[in-house]
């Protein structure tokens, strides 16, 4: 094998590798943030604590979108509750299209240190959303705060949490709906 040959098969090998490594790092790096609560990431809870502690925290809701046909926005701007308590909130979407949309919406928490302890057990982000041309939906979202923040000396200077939803037209329901008027 010439030199020539060596570094051209090197070459494709090493894109090769990065262009893998592209696709994977997007994947990857959500299972990151899920795990450790990096950038305001929630968990994902199967069943809310029985424990309820007398500290309150003022849970506040965001709402944004991005280019996309739809209205959003929370019903509510903020609630207080308990840690370990269950929060329950609603968020509405109306497409303002002529067309049906596919949207999916990104979270986060802030301040970020608080993700760690945001526990969603019933949530609209969990699965894309197809809304109808002129149709107006309600979401809910059912979560509690770990009663874990209260035993971490630094989340003692949390008394406010933001938890923000991004909706973004995703290209699936366009997809689908091509796909099928084709067949």
């Amino acid at each position: 094998m010439t030199n020539s040959t060596k570094t051209l098969l090197i070459t494709v090998v090493a894109a090769l590798g990065m262009l893998g490594l592209a696709f994977a790092s997007k994947p990857l790096y959500d299972t990151f943030c899920r795990v450790t609560g990096f950038g305001g990431t929630t968990q994902i809870a199967e069943a809310a604590p029985e424990d309820i502690l007398d500290r309150h925290l003022n849970i506040r809701f965001d709402a944004n979108v991005i280019d996309a046909p739809v209205l959003f926005r929370p019903l509510q701007t903020s609630m207080d509750i308990k840690v370990g308590e269950h929060g329950l909130a609603f968020y509405e979407v109306s497409n303002t299209s002529k067309n049906d949309v596919s949207l999916m919406a990104s979270y986060n928490v802030t301040p970020h240190k608080a993700g760690l302890y945001f526990n969603k057990l019933e949530c609209f982000c969990f699965t894309e959303r197809i809304v109808k041309a002129g149709e107006t939906k309600k979401l809910p979202v059912v979560f509690f705060i770990s009663p874990d923040l209260d035993r971490e000396r630094n989340m003692d200077d949390v008394r406010t949490i933001t938890l923000s939803y991004t909706f973004y037209q995703t290209d699936s329901f366009e997809g689908a709906a091509n796909s099928a008027a084709l067949n």
